[in-house]
């Protein structure tokens, strides 16, 4: 069967507006057919056969390795293959493998660009069930790649020719895809069907209870009939209106009035109750929320009981990590509770037991993130001396290493003077030396040279104080490492994201909460107009308070739906395996003293 599919990419563009011919045209040859036989059988019979014929015999048999699962022996039977003397249906076919055998190996940029061939301007000319298998593996491929709205566009293209389990599970993965986006990546393109689904994910999204996001679900759907997820809504929305019979009516908010932490928690509640407010203004269901004073608990047992006996349904507190800890120590709790904080431990807590905070450990994952995806492959890492650093360090080499990069080395920074020798150990820019200073004890005679350092380095992690990061980049480039990108967490900046920054940080690339990046939602200048700190770094826990409050009505939607998401003031929300909230936090990068956001 030949059916012609939308483009896969620029290059296929032409073909795809082309009528597609019922069979393939004799100008690009066939697809291999598949022999009987095992694999040492097709290759017996490709050597005695001459090339035109032997060379399907061996993508056959590649194929077959490929579908055995033995990845190594496809790789080098595909690679007795001349490809550049092949037809073009039989280097699709190639180069299909090719990209298949690329992902496996965690490359995909590398099974991208096997799939950029010219020979794919006649996809469509084949049997349809080649034009899936390409367009499914380029999918993967930008999904692996971090191009979630390319993959998505993909997916979206090759629906009409799927029909039922893989139609099924393509439809879901499309939905998976574009939850996933970013707001600033959900904007109408050109083709119809894909602007439905974005819509429709912005439409959940801005929704503050699970009421009001299935009455936009529905409005919308009578506005799209024809729509494929009109017509199948994806798993996770068709789950709201049940999730919606869950709602809490009842809220303990456990903060400490007095104290260290006094402060903090009164941030975090002026955000939680700012959010509260905008829900009843804009006519949702807002449950009553009590207000304890942790700082004055004499036992979390205690605690529980009055909880109990005032009905609460819900604890979102408490914010001391002694508190948090004993939590998560525990067996069971009575009521389901939101901790405004981590436990130390990785180890999970009770079914009961959610955890949310401003976690650098979510940072240093999501530079992990951004880093691969823009490439990178061989990372330093400098983060301050102490635990802070240590626990830094560790979440991103951990999502560092299961990405498949490499972390070379890592230095803990503390002291400015100590910061010039550590950069020029990462970069062996002393080996370099001492190699000119033996050549010129070798020669006898001044030579002149120019201190070289290593370049397999493709970008610094950094995580350190303003003052820290204002040393970094004017040390990188006294030690010849200038031109090296820099990634950071959020730590580096100071004041607020209009104030102009040191020009030593021009460059440097980090990430940061939507509440500081984009300060133009109504609740954002609501809260700065009545409290101007917000502006600033403080502006993290307006959010972070504000957003515990959209978790109140999202936290069982979260759970029951792994692949769910909540976008919030302090990023993407979704949930960890261990009940923790992950945040995905959007760019900005320093540029002429100003902050940019990308």
């Amino acid at each position: 069967m030949i059916v012609n599919l939308r483009p896969l990419t620029a290059l296929f563009l032409t073909c795809l507006l082309a009528a597609c011919a019922s069979k393939p045209g004799p100008t690009i040859g066939e697809l291999p057919r598949t022999p009987e036989g095992n694999i040492e059988q097709i290759l017996e019979q490709a050597a005695d056969s001459d090339p035109e014929e032997a060379n399907p015999l061996r993508l056959s048999a590649a194929d077959l390795a490929y579908q055995q699962k033995d990845f190594n022996r496809a790789s080098s039977i595909l690679l007795q293959v001349p490809l550049q003397t092949l037809p073009p249906a039989e280097q699709i076919y190639a180069l299909t493998l090719q990209a298949e055998l690329e992902l496996q190996r965690k490359k995909p940029k590398s099974a991208l660009n096997s799939l950029d061939h010219p020979s794919f301007q006649y996809l469509a000319q084949l049997p349809v069930e080649q034009q899936i298998r390409s367009a499914m593996v380029r999918a993967n491929a930008l999904q692996a790649d971090n191009q979630n709205l390319a993959a998505a566009r993909e997916r979206v293209f090759i629906a009409p020719l799927l029909s039922g389990q893989a139609a099924s599970g393509n439809h879901e993965r499309i939905w998976v895809l574009v939850s996933s986006l970013p707001d600033d990546q959900l904007a109408a393109g050109s083709d119809a069907d894909l602007n439905g689904w974005l819509e429709l994910v912005r439409i959940s999204r801005g929704s503050i209870s699970l009421e009001q996001q299935q009455a936009a679900i529905d409005s919308w759907r009578s506005k799209n009939p024809q729509h494929p997820a009109a017509k199948q809504l994806p798993q996770p929305l068709t789950e709201i209106e049940a999730l919606a019979a869950q709602t809490v009516t009842k809220v303990g908010l456990l903060l400490p009035q007095e104290g260290q932490l006094a402060t903090v928690a009164e941030a975090l509640r002026n955000g939680f109750m700012a959010a509260y407010y905008q829900a009843l203004a804009s006519g949702a269901a807002a449950p009553e929320i009590i207000f304890y004073d942790s700082s004055r608990l004499t036992s979390m047992d205690e605690f529980y009981r009055q909880a109990q006996q005032d009905g609460i349904q819900l604890v979102v507190g408490p914010l001391e990590k002694p508190l948090v800890r004993q939590l998560n120590a525990q067996a069971n709790l009575p009521i389901t509770t939101l901790a405004l904080n981590y436990s130390d431990t990785a180890e999970p807590g009770p079914a009961q037991l959610f955890q949310f905070g401003l976690s650098a450990e979510d940072e240093a994952r999501e530079v992990a993130r951004r880093a691969w995806a823009d490439g990178m492959r061989r990372a330093v890492a400098l983060v301050p001396r102490g635990e802070w650093g240590d626990r830094t360090l560790a979440a991103f080499q951990q999502a560092w290493l299961a990405q498949g990069g490499t972390l070379i080395a890592a230095e803990h920074v503390e002291q400015p003077v100590e910061l010039a020798q550590q950069i020029a150990s990462l970069f062996q820019l002393r080996d370099s030396e001492a190699r000119a200073k033996r050549l010129q004890s070798l020669l006898g005679e001044e030579v002149a040279s120019q201190p070289a350092r290593r370049q397999d380095i493709d970008f610094i992690f950094l995580a350190a104080t303003p003052q820290q990061a204002q040393q970094i980049k004017p040390t990188l480039a006294f030690q010849y490492a200038g031109d090296v990108p820099v990634y950071a967490t959020s730590h580096l900046l100071s004041g607020t994201i209009t104030q102009p920054q040191p020009a030593d940080l021009n460059g440097i690339r980090f990430c940061e909460t939507p509440w500081l990046l984009n300060s133009a939602a109504p609740l954002q200048q609501q809260v700065i107009g009545q409290w101007p700190q917000a502006a600033g770094s403080m502006g993290r826990l307006f959010a972070m308070g504000s957003d515990a409050y959209l978790l109140t009505s999202r936290l069982n939607q979260l759970k029951s739906l792994p692949e769910s998401n909540a976008q919030g003031l302090s990023g993407l929300l979704s949930l960890s395996q261990t009940q923790r909230v992950v945040r995905q936090l959007q760019w900005a990068e320093f540029r002429d003293g100003l902050v940019q956001p990308l």
